[in-house]
């Protein structure tokens, strides 16, 4: 404990990552409640005396006075005249669309650049791009997390296994994982995406196959080193279990390197499921996604806006990553002050 406590001042005095860790965790607040910061239904209605939630709750029209039994559209014209002239109290959201709603009143063709309704403009189907940024900023720190949540555990288990036994488990391994590594990741993934319907737990499990690869090299690396140090020698000359020998005196060392690793596979996670929503190969058509904001500005060159908009936000987090990231290593590093 001592030692993460040093390593989390350590980390806490470079102000560059230390200020990143924060802008990344308000970002990824902001896009977990994406419903309701960015929504076309109202947060709260009180109506004839009593108090809806539409956002999370589904009511029919004829709850608010209407004639249908139906879910209402709220963004509707005869629907907002019911509510405007019956409700003693409306609260929207601050973006009144989510990541799938059109807007039909745009003054302009779609896509339509910035004002004061749609703050980012629309993408060529009238969809706030706002919104849509924020819900498919989500997505991807779901998946990417996930992902990390799955590869950390599995490289370790790989890596310590090979690491300390050695010998031909260590062989056979290394031959598995050359192999492995050696095929191409992303034109594996299009064509196991392209022969199934694609969502987001298959595409999960595509790329964990291929993620665990780089942690596993990692900590067999420490294991190799760490298995023939006096303090694991004495421990196993003494009868201590293997089992024991790993969790209490060598996987503490390993542990170092694989909370570094951390960041770069979040990292690398978002750039796959980006790179495969890009090229038509991710998630189902019409979910709001990094990649898909990409794929609008490349068919859609003359709003040069989405362009301007796809390259701040794919830099800004990637960018907030690699600074963690590099706070993280430099922490536990003991040469670096």
């Amino acid at each position: 404990m001592d030692g993460l406590r040093r390593a989390w001042l350590k980390f806490k005095s470079k102000k560059l990552p230390y200020y990143s860790l924060w802008l990344f965790c308000g970002l990824t607040l902001i896009s977990l409640f994406a419903e309701i910061v960015a929504n076309d239904e109202p947060l709260l209605v009180v109506y004839a005396d009593k108090v809806f939630y539409p956002v999370f709750s589904s009511y029919s029209e004829v709850d608010f006075g209407g004639e249908f039994a139906s879910t209402p559209n709220y963004r509707e014209p005869y629907m907002l005249q019911l509510l405007e002239e019956n409700s003693i109290l409306i609260i929207w959201p601050l973006i009144k669309f989510d990541g799938r709603t059109i807007n039909y009143e745009l003054q302009q063709a779609a896509p339509s650049p910035p004002d004061s309704v749609n703050l980012l403009g629309t993408d060529d189907q009238g969809r706030d791009l706002l919104a849509r940024i924020i819900y498919g900023y989500r997505i991807s720190v779901i998946f990417a997390f996930l992902l990390t949540l799955l590869s950390i555990p599995t490289g370790i288990l790989i890596g310590a296994i090979q690491g300390y036994y050695g010998g031909m488990i260590d062989l056979f391994g290394q031959r598995v994982t050359e192999i492995w590594s050696g095929m191409p990741v992303l034109f594996i993934l299009i064509i196991l995406a392209s022969l199934v319907q694609p969502n987001l737990w298959w595409l999960l499990f595509i790329t964990f196959l291929f993620s665990w690869m780089g942690l596993a090299d990692l900590v067999r690396a420490e294991f190799l080193r760490g298995r023939n140090m006096t303090y694991v020698t004495a421990a196993r000359s003494l009868g201590v279990k293997d089992l024991t020998i790993i969790l209490r005196h060598i996987l503490p060392n390993a542990a170092v390197a694989s909370l570094t690793a951390i960041p770069f596979v979040f990292t690398s996670a978002i750039t796959v499921i980006t790179s495969l929503d890009f090229l038509g190969y991710g998630l189902p058509p019409g979910t709001p996604s990094l990649g898909e904001l990409i794929l609008q500005a490349k068919t859609n060159v003359s709003a040069y806006w989405i362009g301007i908009e796809a390259f701040l936000v794919i830099t800004i987090m990637l960018s907030l990553l690699v600074f963690i990231g590099e706070g993280l290593r430099n922490s536990f590093d003991p040469y670096i002050t």
